[in-house]
């Protein structure tokens, strides 16, 4: 289904563009660093679906609108490997507790950047895949948030 964008629209997925794009690389970054293999496959487990919001967010900057049911095109694209060329030379080394923090923090902004794009959308199509990346995301901060309570790290009081 195609879509004529507005310039706001535009700039609001040229922002989510640059927010996923920046999640892919933290969660393949953090994934290499994970002391935990647990935590390790969450984050590559995370990275996977941000690039199949980033293949989203790219396909409604191309005018078309992505059919939700049809995944497997997105999948495909990512390779960790390729993601995670930047060389670990010059990265300090970061704790788990505080990968997973850091996730938490930016997955929180993320989703919330979501839903300002959702109410500024005209078009009800590009509308659900917004709100269904949103529903990632959240699923995101809440697998995170579970293994940081399971190890002790997120003390709900």
């Amino acid at each position: 289904m195609s879509i004529n964008l507005t310039n706001k629209e535009r700039l609001l997925l040229e922002d989510q563009k640059n927010h996923e794009t920046t999640c892919i690389n933290k969660y393949t970054n953090y994934a290499n660093q994970a002391q935990d293999s647990q935590l390790k496959q969450l984050f590559l487990n995370n990275a996977s679906i941000e690039q199949e919001h980033l293949n989203s967010v790219n396909s409604l900057l191309s005018g078309t609108v992505p059919d939700l049911n049809n995944k497997q095109q997105s999948k495909s694209s990512f390779n960790a490997n390729a993601a995670s060329s930047s060389s670990k030379a010059g990265m300090s080394q970061v704790s788990d507790e505080d990968m997973c923090k850091d996730m938490l923090m930016t997955e929180k902004y993320i989703s919330g950047t979501y839903d300002t794009s959702i109410f500024e959308f005209r078009d009800t199509n590009a509308r659900d895949v917004l709100n269904h990346i949103q529903k990632e995301e959240q699923k995101h901060g809440e697998s995170i948030y579970k293994y940081m309570e399971s190890k002790g790290m997120y003390k709900a009081q």
